[in-house]
């Protein structure tokens, strides 16, 4: 009978393994702990990257410093690649992970987030002294430059524009401010921080979609006492001019909704 009782004791290991977290259990951790441990790219800026001193800066650092601040830690960033970060939580390496990443359907269904802490929404991009395209709907017959894949070409083609390809932002805007495109749709946080780099380049926002893509913390699911005090820092943050200082910061602008 010894087969039954490995069955059984590797039935109760993987229970074991599975079962959920305590209510709470993970906050408990982090506040007995001292430290609210992030897992981030430091790779991408604005939001998180090495300045010229190699110090970790960024929108989204000092966003995890001041909710870090609020739960009563210290913040205390991991960094790791983007096509692991996510999955970091997965194997306890950090409590949350704040990296730009997007509140979807399908990370919902794994993953817990806060509520949102940026928006971004598609905007149209001229030169300064474009008086002609002043709605997507006046993009009809003229030149966008655009990254043939990506949604934005897609909202390009479908206003009737004629696409020129690009890799990315950057080269969108050259071709805009050389005048080889009339104009670009792009991302709001993009043109931003272009702006606030170069606020002497001749370009402007036009028009830009209502509907909006939301980024928040991602955490470990089914525990929701670190998210509702993680919602109540953000909440916090915004109230006592924390979030709009930051955000001035990297953006010039608030750029949370």
């Amino acid at each position: 009978m010894n087969w039954l009782k490995t069955i059984a004791a590797a039935a109760a290991l993987q229970t074991l393994t599975f079962a959920p977290v305590l209510a709470g259990e993970n906050l408990d951790q982090i506040k007995s702990a001292g430290v609210f441990k992030i897992g981030t790219e430091g790779t991408y800026a604005p939001f998180t990257f090495h300045d010229a001193d190699n110090k970790l800066v960024g929108f989204d650092v000092e966003i995890g410093e001041a909710v870090a601040e609020k739960l009563g830690v210290k913040a205390e960033f991991v960094e790791g690649k983007w096509d692991g970060l996510i999955a970091g939580l997965d194997a306890n390496r950090y409590d949350a992970v704040i990296n730009q990443v997007g509140i979807t359907e399908a990370r919902k269904q794994k993953y817990d987030f806060s509520d949102p802490y940026i928006a971004s929404k598609a905007v149209l991009i001229v030169k300064d002294d474009n008086a002609d395209i002043k709605s997507f709907e006046d993009l009809k017959g003229k030149k966008s430059a655009q990254s043939l894949t990506s949604n934005f070409g897609k909202l390009a083609e479908n206003a009737g524009a004629e696409l020129v390809g690009t890799d990315g932002f950057d080269q969108s805007i050259q071709l805009v401010l050389t005048g080889r495109a009339d104009a670009t749709i792009n991302d709001s946080l993009s043109f931003l921080d272009f702006k606030k780099q170069k606020p002497d380049a001749p370009v402007k926002v036009v028009a830009e979609k209502a509907d909006a893509d939301y980024s928040g913390i991602i955490v470990r699911k089914g525990d929701p006492e670190p998210v509702a005090a993680i919602n109540k820092a953000l909440a916090d943050i915004k109230a006592d001019g924390t979030y709009q200082k930051i955000s001035e910061k990297y953006f010039g602008a608030d750029v949370s909704k």
